[in-house]
């Protein structure tokens, strides 16, 4: 993600004399990153040079904090490449204190090279020269400097040093860690073993895998080490890390932790990336992350350079390359005979042995033993015979586990034994093994009584009565309750839904869907509520799951799975929102059938997200679709239609389709006024975009009057401050820009971009449209550098956020072609032109209005180039285009047709020439 540097680097880049032609475009995009403030100087040599010139290399090498290597056959055939110095800056960066980059210019063997350890670019060690596009090639290898000069950072936001203390009451700065367990016993050695390791080892010991079976206690280990070692460091953190989803939500967390500006951005992925480059520049802190399944769901996370500590636990083994395996073997015999002994109060050690061999050694297995032991006041020989017999018939009736015999089976007698004490535990206990395993509210629980069974119902709703069930199930150690949440072990949680009847199981998996749904909150579009949404989304995937996997409650599950993809829309992780929305579209036609009001709203919902993915013919269908459901529903004229007809609208405006966008955008507006009045501010969302229609009409006029109305109903309704009028401000700066009031657009602009940093944060898509914005009114006041710092910033987020290839990224590429055009460069601009029509083929096809834009652009530049035939191909074939479009005499007809003529004039044809001027002239007067 794409964040400002609080301190620039110095870089230094070192090539072949032989590569000297690639220099350039290399230090354009230098310049573009000094301008940034990502980089403070930089400085090229290329090899060889005698006495004094190596002398200054080495000065400069040493002084930089980013050092690229331009790398060809020609770079690695000299000798030079392989000096003192350049072997310093690598020992410099296996230290932590520069990023030294290859960057592959020329097809070449450099990864059997000493360089072959070190990260290259352009993405994948693809060669620059092999890029149809060379810019595209130096474009990513922008961002991977930008990138490297953030890890590099100085510890500028390291909290202040604390003096080390082994007391157990030292806290650190920052703490996020499930409670310690007071009934932790043994494991002394290997604690001694894993804290050497971490403190003593090279950089590849600073990450440490606990594996092993389920119950063999990974957790309580890691646990245990982040509670004893706290007090030496500044920030311990822990994150959930069985599903994609809470993982990044954990890590994102910390981000407000540790007070970092991206910290509210509504995409979370700026904040991982912001949490990522403070852990790469700081020390004494520790990272847990737990119940990892694959190692590739917990590498995006890990900092480069490690600098702190991360422990993982999981059950994989397989975490060669990322982390030091340490598997965690059953406790000592003597531990847990000194455990089974000292938590039931007996002291027949003999009896305590054969336990703790039948069971293993298996902490967990320990745990549940004691508990019920000493809750049953049964003796340990007696809970041993019992268990046998047990055991015997799990086995006989050939259960299928994905856990230990024993844990199945000291988990099965405490649950008889809960059961008989109190039956609404039992149930409490049911409906947690459907959740998510960690932080389950207890108000939650409380709140949705009357979504579940009767008998837990009542429970819930009396207090006294919950907490009784509540500290039933902590006495056999089935929960842990911490601030208000209970806590169960996974392996708790599939003994309980393995002990249940098939029949019990569907019960129990639509209790929790029902629960969920209940909890999550309906308005989750809205920003107050994605702390809600946050908290509930692990139980929300984890209830849908087990909701789908007995397939129950398909109604409930599919409005679930709809609520929490606008969620995941609104933190803009589309392609998630979309796969949630479509399986949320099934569900919903399996219960209603294929024409029913709710199927419209999802297929609304999944035409937005498709929308904002770019595939306007997927969101076309969708919502055509859907205006048909609602129409035959509700009629003509029902506000339902016009969310539909007004969406649609807005896809067809994309498209090129201005009288149809029209058609269906008026209707919206005369739908909403006759049902709401003329001032609610639904209306303004219809007034809003027929201006932005209007503008594109060329009919300013009306546009305006469209525009300040509905700016006028935000105002009132919202306030200044609200992101909604936010857009309304942007659309009418747009329309001051097209009639020449800089000034006031300026200003627009400007309160736009107050208002969406102030609600969306710096690295968001609407901050980057808001840059754009702002960015075209300085090139036309002709503040040119001040519009390229702008456009580059706004180009740098949105690639990050959608890929290279996304409409958004071509708009914010032709403008800044346009301005390097305007700068002189030349080549810079045809490059970006060239791409951007690339994208607009890609993505609308060969005859919409975009694909004109980039062939009258790409037109002026070569027509500047002196390239006239290719230039007038271009022009004559957007001319086209844009006629088809938007009509003979539209204001974007007018400037092809101008440039048109320049063009045939330059190549002799003057009559044409003339022909065209004279057209543009009508067309503008």
């Amino acid at each position: 993600m794409v964040a400002l540097a609080t301190s620039p680097a110095d870089l230094f880049f070192s090539y072949s004399p032989r590569d000297e032609d690639l220099r350039p475009k290399l230090e354009t995009h230098l310049d573009a990153l000094k301008r940034q403030g990502v980089i403070r100087t930089y400085q090229g040599f290329a090899l060889g040079g005698g006495r004094e010139r190596r002398e200054a290399f080495a000065a400069r090498l040493r002084e930089a904090r980013v050092v690229l290597l331009l790398v060809s056959a020609d770079f690695l055939n000299t000798d030079a490449w392989l000096s003192p110095e350049l072997r310093e800056a690598i020992a410099r960066h296996e230290a932590g204190e520069c990023r030294v980059i290859p960057v592959i210019l020329r097809p070449c063997a450099w990864e059997k090279t000493a360089l072959g350890k070190l990260q290259p670019l352009p993405n994948r060690a693809r060669p620059v020269t092999s890029y149809p596009n060379q810019s595209e090639a130096f474009t990513e290898i922008a961002k991977g400097i930008r990138s490297a000069v953030r890890e590099t950072e100085p510890p500028t936001q390291r909290p202040a040093p604390r003096r080390q203390s082994s007391s157990p009451d030292a806290e650190p700065h920052i703490k996020k860690l499930p409670p310690r367990n007071p009934s932790f016993t043994g494991r002394d050695r290997l604690l001694n073993e894993l804290r050497s390791a971490l403190t003593t080892g090279g950089p590849a010991a600073l990450t440490q895998a606990i594996s092993g079976l389920g119950g063999i206690g990974k957790t309580q280990l890691a646990a245990e080490y982040a509670h004893r070692y706290a007090s030496q460091y500044n920030v311990v953190w822990w994150v959930r890390a069985e599903e994609p989803a809470t993982t990044a939500e954990d890590f994102a967390r910390l981000a407000a932790a540790l007070d970092l500006p991206e910290q509210n951005e509504a995409d979370q992925r700026i904040a991982i990336e912001a949490v990522r480059s403070w852990l790469s520049r700081n020390d004494r802190w520790l990272l847990v992350f737990d119940n990892v399944n694959d190692p590739r769901d917990v590498a995006p996370y890990l900092p480069h350079p490690r600098t702190g500590h991360i422990l993982i636990t999981s059950r994989n083994p397989s975490f060669r390359g990322i982390a030091t395996p340490l598997t965690v073997p059953a406790l000592d015999r003597a531990d847990s005979v000194k455990f089974l002994l000292e938590k039931t109060g007996q002291s027949d050690e003999r009896a305590a042995e054969r336990l703790a061999e039948t069971l293993g050694d298996l902490p967990l297995a320990l745990v549940q033993a004691a508990a019920t032991i000493k809750e049953t006041g049964s003796s340990i020989a007696t809970y041993h015979a019992v268990f046998g017999d047990h055991q015997r018939e799990l086995l006989l009736r050939g259960v299928p586990m994905d856990y230990p015999t024993p844990v199945a089976t000291t988990w099965g007698l405490a649950f008889q034994e809960a059961q008989r004490f109190s039956p609404v535990a039992v149930d409490l206990l049911s409906l947690c093994a459907f959740l998510a395993p960690d932080d389950i509210p207890r108000e939650g629980l409380a709140d949705a009584a009357p979504h579940l069974p009767r008998a837990l119902a009542e429970a819930l709703s009396d207090p006294l009565m919950l907490d009784e069930a509540v500290a039933a199930l902590r006495r056999y150690s089935f929960i842990d309750v911490h601030e208000g949440a209970l806590s169960v072990h996974r392996l708790v949680q599939a003994v309980v839904r393995d002990r249940l009847s098939p029949q019990d199981r569907r019960v129990w998996a639509e209790a929790a869907v029902r629960l969920v749904d209940h909890a999550f909150p309906e308005s989750s579009d809205d920003v107050e509520t994605w702390p809600f949404c946050a908290r509930w989304l692990p139980h929300a995937l984890a209830a849908a799951s087990q909701a789908e996997a007995y397939d129950v409650a398909k109604e409930v599950r599919g409005r679930l799975l709809a609520r929490f993809a606008v969620y995941l829309q609104g933190r803009a992780a589309f392609a998630e929102a979309k796969g949630y929305l479509e399986r949320a579209l099934a569900l919903h036609e399996a219960v209603y059938g294929h024409d029913d009001p709710k199927v419209a709203a999802v297929l609304r919902s999944l035409g937005s997200v498709l929308h904002d993915l770019g595939d306007l013919g997927g969101a076309r269908a969708h919502l055509e679709r859907a205006l048909a459901i609602d129409i035959a529903r509700f009629g003509p004229d029902h506000p339902e239609v016009a969310r539909d007809v007004n969406d649609l609208g807005s896809v067809l405006m994309d498209q090129g389709d201005l009288p149809g966008a029209r058609k269906h955008l008026e209707r919206a507006l005369a739908i909403d006024e006759a049902t709401y009045g003329p001032d609610d501010p639904s209306v303004a969302i219809r007034l809003n975009n027929l201006g932005a229609l209007f503008r594109d009409l060329g009919d300013f006029a009306g546009a305006r009057v469209h525009l300040e109305r509905a700016l006028a109903i935000d105002i009132r309704a919202y306030g200044p401050d609200h992101p909604t009028v936010a857009i309304g401000r942007t659309n009418l700066g747009r329309l001051l820009h097209d009639l020449g009031d800089l000034k006031g657009a300026r200003e627009q602009f400007e309160e736009a971009l107050k208002i969406d940093e102030h609600s969306y944060g710096q690295y968001h898509p609407r901050f980057a449209l808001a840059l754009n914005n702002r960015g075209r009114v300085l090139r036309d006041l002709g503040d040119l550098a001040g519009a390229r710092a702008d456009f580059e910033r706004a180009l740098a987020i949105v690639e990050d956020t959608y890929g290279p290839d996304h409409p958004d990224v071509a708009r914010d590429i032709n403008n800044l072609g346009s301005v390097l055009r305007d700068l002189g460069d030349l080549e810079g601009a045809r490059a970006n032109f060239a791409r951007v029509l690339r994208i607009a083929e890609a993505t609308y096809g060969p005859d919409h209005p975009a694909v004109a834009i980039g062939c009258n652009n790409l037109g002026s530049v070569l027509q500047a180039l002196g390239e006239l035939p290719g230039a007038r191909e271009q022009l004559e074939r957007a001319l086209g285009i844009a006629q088809a479009t938007y009509g003979p005499d539209h204001p974007v007809v007018a400037s092809i047709v101008n440039n048109l003529g320049r063009v045939l004039q330059a190549l002799g044809d003057l009559s044409g020439a003339w022909q065209q001027i004279e057209r543009a002239v009508a067309i503008a007067t």
